[in-house]
């Protein structure tokens, strides 16, 4: 697979869930701490598709 056409997909929407899941872990974090680690997956992911990582 070229290169070029990963970069041509927009990754907006990874941005947008990456910062909803920042906000959720947040609010876990200070509410429900025994469960904050729930979010990490959206977190990780969301972030490294964004970044083009994945």
């Amino acid at each position: 697979m070229d290169k070029s056409q990963d970069n041509a997909q927009p990754v907006g929407k990874y941005w947008i869930i990456f910062a909803i899941s920042m906000i959720v872990q947040i609010i876990f974090f200070i509410w429900i701490r025994e469960y904050f680690w729930l979010i990490l997956p959206w977190i990780i992911t969301s972030f490294s598709k964004a970044m083009r990582i994945i």
